[in-house]
């Protein structure tokens, strides 16, 4: 039987320890696990959040995870990095953008979802890429 637990794996993000406290605080039970954690290990949660973090997919030695994670059943939400790994682990294609993503960026929320609750409609947020 899964655990009633959230993995979030840290890729290295300055916000890996905030995605954990946050998921909390939504009365979820979560914790922080290095990045090369077991795929039995990761099979015994309910979800699976892979942080952002500073590498870079087509560095050598850049962090992985075991592909086959994604076929445990279980939602994975990639953030950042974790994002464009779980594209390129799936077979899909990631590379360099025309522009750099920094600064204060407008975003607009058009979901209603437990996840966005509080938030308001249009906001600014600061791009760290």
């Amino acid at each position: 039987m899964k655990q009633e637990v959230i993995y979030v794996l840290d890729f290295g993000s300055q916000y890996a320890h905030l995605i954990v406290r946050r998921i909390r605080e939504l009365g979820v039970h979560a914790e922080l696990l290095p990045a090369k954690t077991s795929l039995s290990k990761l099979a015994e949660a309910r979800g699976i959040v892979i942080s952002g973090g500073p590498q870079n997919l087509s560095e050598k030695g850049a962090l992985r995870i075991d592909k086959r994670a994604f076929s445990l059943g279980i939602p994975v939400l990639g953030v950042c990095y974790g994002l464009q790994l779980m594209a390129y682990e799936l077979g899909g294609k990631v590379r360099a953008g025309d522009k750099r993503e920094y600064g204060a960026t407008e975003i607009r929320v058009t979901r209603r979802s437990l996840i966005f609750r509080g938030l308001p409609k249009r906001q600014m947020t600061w791009m760290s890429h």
